[in-house]
């Protein structure tokens, strides 16, 4: 299988090339202490590049082609999952999974964005971009999920919701607008986590919760950097500039208030090893509902509306 490898990744690649190509000599060459050396260079040049990420290099991380989505996390980290379909009003949207599952003994309701690995899966998840449909399914589920007392997960990863015709005149705004209030007071757990890239209201129409919480290498704003760049520079040349400005990754949303927790990644990305990082992600998700089941439902709903309005406040 081809490999995606990233600009700042090829250092890397190329050693980890070499490593193997000198493997298949080892049976007749003595050289296990040159591959041990090249292994330990490897290691130190991947704490070196990782410690060291540009805004832009998170971006193209959360974008990177072979990082899990939310149906790998589902495989991953939950038993039983039961798909629920459909917005009981128009039709089914391809672009948000949902529905009952076990994670270890915790019935959840978890909800997620969904991105295709090819183009036919591209074309039939609508590349990530939710309709309105699929904000109304999203929040049927999670009405469901409060009628019977179970936590709500919503895993963010989407370039945005659909900017077609169609969805506006089916009321894309609303649809969003509608979830945004409707989970402000819902009365059960919510914990929202940004798994890739959560752009804009796209995101933010499943991103009301108790725990907002960020993968190490994910985003998370109001636009995207070429976007930014697009409309500040008329070009998409300044994407990165762009980037630094908006200030979109997990620290500088922990710093600024807007995220409880960033939720640490492998060293490489999620996409280099899914199985570790599926394994953080779970035990994290279990650690918080513990913490929000004890909480009551007037408290949490509260809480819920005093955080949020607490976001943008300053003083000079």
């Amino acid at each position: 299988m081809t490999r995606n490898i990233l600009e700042f990744e090829k250092p890397i690649f190329e050693l980890e090339k070499k490593i193997d190509e000198m493997r298949k000599l080892e049976s007749s060459l003595n050289i296990s202490d040159e591959i041990n050396n090249l292994e330990d260079k490897v290691e130190q040049l991947k704490k070196s590049v990782f410690a060291n990420l540009t805004r832009w290099q998170r971006v193209q991380l959360a974008r990177h082609p072979e990082r899990p989505y939310t149906k790998d996390y589902l495989h991953m980290i939950t038993e039983n999952f039961v798909e629920l379909h459909g917005d009981r009003a128009y039709k089914d949207d391809k672009a948000i999974v949902g529905g009952f599952a076990t994670i270890d003994d915790q019935k959840v309701m978890i909800i997620g964005h969904q991105k295709g690995r090819d183009t036919k899966s591209n074309l039939y998840r609508n590349f990530g971009m939710p309709n309105p449909e699929g904000y109304r399914k999203a929040l049927r589920l999670m009405k469901l999920a409060e009628k019977f007392n179970k936590p709500i997960i919503t895993l963010l990863d989407t370039p945005g919701a659909y900017p077609g015709i169609k969805a506006e005149e089916n009321g894309q705004a609303e649809a969003i607008a509608r979830n945004l209030f409707e989970m402000s007071r819902l009365k059960v757990p919510i914990i929202v986590v940004v798994i890739g890239e959560g752009a804009s209201g796209g995101a933010l129409g499943l991103g009301v919760g108790d725990r907002i919480l960020m993968l190490e290498n994910t985003w998370y704003s109001v636009i995207s950097p070429e976007s930014c760049s697009s409309i500040l520079w008329r070009s998409w040349d300044f994407k990165e500039q762009a980037a630094e400005a908006l200030k979109l990754t997990a620290p500088d949303l922990l710093e600024q208030g807007i995220i409880d927790r960033i939720v640490p990644e492998p060293l490489g990305g999620a996409h280099n090893d899914p199985d570790t990082m599926a394994e953080t992600l779970k035990a994290t998700l279990l650690e918080e509902i513990k913490i929000l089941r004890k909480i009551k439902p007037d408290k949490l709903i509260d809480m819920r509306l005093h955080k949020f309005g607490n976001m943008g406040v300053y003083s000079e």
